[in-house]
């Protein structure tokens, strides 16, 4: 088991800048590929990035291309979602995840093993 515990959402003006952070508790940390969801109202859940075990790889929606940057620290056991030039469409709650396989960070994460709580993230034009 893997227990995700995400923070650091908030609200912030458009074109301002969050991040989040995903504290780990468990089974080891290093084994599992992470990534980052989000679902705003009414809308379905949607895949934002994910990064392998090792952090050598890393992938991202073409909605947060170049503004959104996701890594990890394997010694904290947590993961990070760096969120620049916030716009109001990326307005959710956002999602921490983590599975054995990178391929499953994808779509809607219905083959995710693990999930954090979410945390709020508003940004207001």
């Amino acid at each position: 088991q893997v227990q995700l515990v995400e923070s650091g959402g908030g609200l912030v003006q458009a074109g301002g800048s969050l991040r989040l952070s995903c504290a780990a508790s468990g089974r080891t940390f290093s084994s599992y590929a992470m990534g980052w969801f989000r679902q705003a109202p009414g809308q379905e859940r949607e895949w934002v990035a994910a990064i392998s075990w090792s952090g050598g790889t890393t992938y991202y929606a073409d909605s947060v291309k170049g503004r959104f940057t996701i890594s990890r620290d394997n010694a904290k056991n947590t993961a990070y979602l760096q969120m620049n030039s916030l716009k109001p469409e990326d307005t959710a709650v956002y999602f921490c995840a983590a599975d054995n396989l990178l391929m499953h960070m994808s779509r809607n994460g219905k083959y995710v093993d693990y999930w954090g709580q979410g945390t709020q993230v508003t940004v207001s034009a």
